[in-house]
């Protein structure tokens, strides 16, 4: 735990093609420049920063003093819109400079590599989603995390207010029997932001994936403990219809529409910082590993032309997670 008598220094590292995170999530921290913001080659991000007033864009106690970006060039640009004050060489220069490091790539084929130096230097990470797409790189976390160092991944979509059931809505749906959520792009990259929205409403217990896929997407069929279907498109061109999810039960339905990236994404920074400076998980790490499972198993069924795939039996392969801290 960090005590709450500094401000947090960060690191934000990495930036690759589609993902303007570097931006938006140092920007949320820090505060930003909007004359240099609306620069930004990401245009949503100044539009849905500057629907809040400028001076509460910020989270108080934190601040990202360090960027690193894979293009270079990126990372002036970044800092000036985002107010960070160092620019480094290369992402390890940050090592004792910083409280703890956001690695803000979605490459979770890569993540092993980009985190190891932090992990191997003792400092917390966050990790931005899907945490990893492979076996041998999901166990690899887990030995981390059973070594005890701090790591967090999520989707923003995990804390995005719309998902804020309150009692009339649950009343209206009864009891859940189906659930269909939907992300643009692929499945290995994005379709971890489908399965968080819903994941807080189900909780562990996922079961079976099978995969219809063609070359637009694909369409993954769940099964979960509970009992509740669950149905997950990932169509690569559908970007208008992302966050869309659609709950259906005992007695209605309940369509629902993420439109609130900015409340979303604080939050799910403030859960990184109140980690860091409490020591508290805002889910088990089991649960993570869990939803990492869902992805791999959703790949191999794609892999096998639809084949039933165990999540249990990707689980097995991990290896056992121990809850620590």
């Amino acid at each position: 735990m960090i005590s709450s008598d500094r401000e947090l220094r960060l690191a934000m590292l990495g930036m690759i093609e589609g993902n303007g995170h570097p931006y938006s999530w140092s920007a949320i921290v820090n505060g930003y420049d909007p004359v240099a913001m609306a620069a930004c080659p990401y245009a949503g991000i100044p539009v849905y920063l500057g629907k809040q007033p400028l001076e509460t864009v910020r989270i108080p106690g934190a601040r990202v003093t360090h960027v690193w970006t894979d293009d270079p060039t990126d990372a002036p640009k970044v800092a000036a819109a985002s107010r960070i004050a160092h620019v480094v060489a290369q992402p390890e220069d940050v090592i004792g400079q910083v409280d703890a490091v956001i690695v803000a790539t979605d490459d979770g084929q890569d993540h092993v590599r980009r985190v190891r130096p932090f992990i191997e230097a003792g400092l917390p990470v966050f990790i931005d989603k899907p945490l990893a797409t492979t076996v041998a790189d999901l166990r690899q976390f887990v030995q981390w995390h059973a070594q005890g160092h701090v790591l967090l991944s999520t989707s923003g979509m995990r804390y995005m207010p719309e998902m804020q059931l309150h009692a009339a809505q649950q009343a209206h749906v009864g009891d859940l029997r189906w659930i269909t959520s939907f992300t643009c792009k692929t499945w290995e990259r994005y379709g971890i932001h489908a399965l968080e929205a819903l994941s807080p409403l189900l909780g562990p217990g996922f079961q079976t994936v099978q995969a219809h896929s063609d070359a637009g997407g694909d369409v993954m069929h769940l099964t979960h403990a509970s009992g509740v279907r669950v149905t997950i498109g990932a169509i690569h061109d559908a970007y208008g219809s992302f966050g869309a999810i659609h709950l259906y039960g005992t007695r209605g339905d309940l369509a629902l529409k993420h439109a609130d990236t900015y409340t979303a994404f604080r939050a799910q920074l403030v859960a990184f910082v109140d980690l860091l400076r409490t020591g508290v998980r805002p889910l088990p790490f089991a649960e993570t590993v869990e939803l990492m499972a869902v992805i791999i198993a959703g790949l191999r069924s794609r892999d096998q032309g639809g084949a039933t795939v165990s999540v249990r039996g990707v689980l097995e392969e991990v290896g056992g997670v121990r809850e620590v801290g």
